[in-house]
């Protein structure tokens, strides 16, 4: 055994045959040993032990040489992988056995550099303490690990770097091992089958036409102000949110409204002072105002103005016309009907603000009963939070007594876990012995399947190729162009809206004489309509100026309601049920002034009061302003109702008098 670099090429060769997924080890390593007879038996041994040991121990060696060309993998070849596969194996299982002597032998029969830069790499302490060794624990214990590799190997470090001493000498003189001599490339030229010259054709006259204009870039560019109104349109949206947010939040963090008794009366000095230099009792009076204004300037209206404006007073009309109507067949005068529309009518305006201030009464004194509700509430919520608390104390006791008892469980379990550890190793020697009795059954099984579809394939391409000299042949045969242009006749695809060239262009023709006319009529028609809007414009324009003259009549007449709608108010607060609403306001609010008082005394007999109860009536004196000035925003928001239905009233009386 002597020429070492033949049987680690001979290994690496049957490494790059093996297949680990469609043959079986042992029918391989046996194949293989049929075929190494002339070879020496001690040369057939170590070819066959270091090929199955390379195979069996392939996920160990895989890590050390992943992470060697994951560091170096730019300046090798991946054909070199099994290679060092190889030199991995003997160092880390035969290096005791082989000695240091025939390991060295081994090492430079091979390529100095590349044994150079794996064996410095792995011989490194800092790899093999760090990357190695945590791979290796992924795969196997960490103490097997220690004690089986890395261990060993840290022992031969110091005198495989005199190994490497050897090769970095060699490697300086030059002592690389000779490449064999490429063979330069021969170029030969395509045996093509040189066409036969076709006649040319006779050239077309090709027809000059008007170069026509190109489409403008903005008919297929969508318009840059709707893009533009939209982030406006955002933008302004996300500043009245924030501006909404603002509000909400800021809401109750106003000062305290009310005033001390010092700037009360300070107030009410200011306000005298300004009342007494008001003169209301003076007589004061510009003159009447002009009946009719001779220098008013005209107000010129669009069409849409025009139209709306005709088509609200034709609708008034109509109505006024109903009315009489039914006025006509009722056999009454219409004097004394309105009459007694009229009283009917301040009737029902005098029930409506008595109404009004009745709903608001009863809205005041809702909410009085709302607060006492929510007093009573928030003790009700005070007592259930003390029971509440007390149930989660008890249930968190037996939530830690649970996690106790299940920590106990699983220390036992984990204990069970290690015991079954310790008898895994037979576990997996059966377990090896079964696959391999399984994968031989395979292995015969695969042979007949893999003969099968080599047939197969055989066929396939045979009727490939025979379909391939078909479609030559059809290529090889020349075709006769002709190029005759007809007009009149037709291209021959046996369609019924075929039709020749000259058909096609009489067929246009007529077409454009009648689109013409169509365009005649329809300018024609715009043009009357046109003449008819303007007649209809101006008679609307006659009929608005008469409407206006009666309006004007009529505006006159609005003092009278006014004073109208000033003795229905004083009518309003004179009605017994808005009385009877009022004191019982009194009274709700007399009961809840008398439980606030209370609640203060409470407040001054107690000395210390816990962080929660203080926040607490800090909220509650926060809630009883806010209360109070959504009351003087409600009696306002009512008043000003009142003041709104009395006008409407009034403004639908004048225009009812106009007509």
């Amino acid at each position: 055994m002597k020429n070492y670099r033949e049987l680690v090429n001979e290994v690496t060769r049957l490494l790059d045959e093996f297949q680990e997924d469609t043959q079986c080890i042992d029918s391989f390593t046996q194949d293989a040993a049929k075929d190494l007879k002339n070879h020496s038996s001690a040369d057939q041994k170590f070819i066959i032990d270091t090929l199955y040991g390379c195979i069996m121990r392939k996920k160990l060696l895989d890590v050390v040489v992943n992470i060697f060309y994951k560091h170096h993998g730019q300046i090798l070849f991946r054909v070199d992988r099994n290679l060092f596969n190889v030199v991995c194996y003997l160092a880390m299982f035969h290096l005791d056995d082989l000695g240091l002597e025939h390991f060295s032998r081994i090492i430079k029969s091979l390529d100095i550099s590349k044994m150079h830069k794996f064996l410095s790499f792995f011989f490194n302490v800092s790899n093999l303490t760090t990357h190695i060794q945590r791979e290796w624990s992924h795969i196997y214990d960490a103490a097997v690990v220690d004690k089986n590799w890395i261990t060993p190997l840290l022992r031969w470090c110091s005198e495989i770097e005199v190994l490497l001493d050897q090769l970095a000498r060699k490697m300086d003189r030059g002592n690389l091992p000779k490449k064999s001599p490429r063979k330069n490339t021969e170029p030969r030229e395509f045996d093509l089958t040189r066409p036969k010259a076709r006649p040319l054709p006779a050239p077309e006259v090709i027809p000059q036409q008007d170069k026509s204009k190109p489409v403008p870039v903005t008919t297929h560019r969508s318009p840059k102000e709707p893009e533009i109104l939209d982030e406006m349109r955002q933008k302004n949206r996300q500043k009245a949110l924030k501006v909404l947010n603002e509000a909400n939040s800021q809401q109750f963090s106003c000062a305290n409204p009310q005033k001390s008794e010092k700037t009360q009366n300070v107030i009410s000095q200011i306000l005298q002072s300004n009342d007494a230099e008001l003169k209301f009792d003076q007589l004061y009076t510009s003159g009447s105002p002009a009946t009719q204004k001779t220098n008013s300037l005209p107000v010129r209206l669009n069409t849409t103005a025009i139209l709306r404006e005709g088509a609200l007073y034709n609708r008034q009309l109509e109505e006024e016309l109903q009315r009489f109507e039914r006025l006509s067949q009722g056999a009454s005068e219409p004097s004394a009907y309105l009459q007694w529309q009229k009283e009917m009518k301040e009737k029902d305006l005098q029930e409506e603000l008595a109404e009004l201030e009745r709903r608001r009464l009863e809205g005041r004194i809702s909410h009085e009963e709302a607060v006492l509700a929510r007093e009573r509430v928030l003790e009700r919520n005070h007592h259930k939070a003390q029971q509440t608390k007390e149930e989660t104390e008890h249930l968190m006791r037996k939530y830690a007594e649970k996690r106790l008892k299940e920590e106990k469980e699983m220390r036992e379990l984990v204990q069970q876990v290690a015991d079954g550890h310790k008898n895994s190793k037979a576990a997996k020697a059966k377990l090896q012995e079964i696959k391999q009795r399984i994968v031989k059954e395979v292995s015969e099984q695969s042979r007949e399947l893999l003969s099968q579809a080599l047939e197969e394939a055989q066929a396939e391409l045979s009727r490939k190729m025979e379909l391939i000299r078909q479609i030559r042949a059809f290529e090889s045969v020349s075709l006769i162009r002709q190029n005759f242009v007809d007009d009149t006749e037709t291209a021959g695809h046996d369609l019924l809206c075929e039709m020749s060239l000259a058909e096609l262009r009489e067929r246009l023709a007529l077409l454009r004489e009648s689109e013409q006319c169509e365009l005649e009529d329809r300018r024609q028609r715009i043009f009357q309509e046109k003449q008819l809007k303007e007649q209809l414009l101006l008679e609307q324009l006659d009929n608005i100026g008469l409407r206006r003259s009666l309006a004007e009549q009529a505006a006159s007449r609005s003092q009278e309601e006014k004073r109208m709608r000033s003795e229905l108010r004083e009518a309003v607060k004179r009605d017994e049920r808005v009385l009877a609403l009022q004191k019982t306001l009194e009274q709700k609010q007399q009961e809840r002034q008398k439980r606030k008082t209370e609640k203060n005394s409470m407040k001054k007999n107690e000395q210390v009061l816990p962080l929660t109860v203080k926040t607490s009536l800090k909220k509650q004196v926060l809630e009883e302003q806010h209360w109070q000035e959504l009351e003087r925003n409600l009696e306002q928001q009512i008043h000003g109702a009142l003041e709104q239905s009395s006008k409407q009233n009034g403004a639908g009386q004048n225009h009812r008098r106009v007509f």
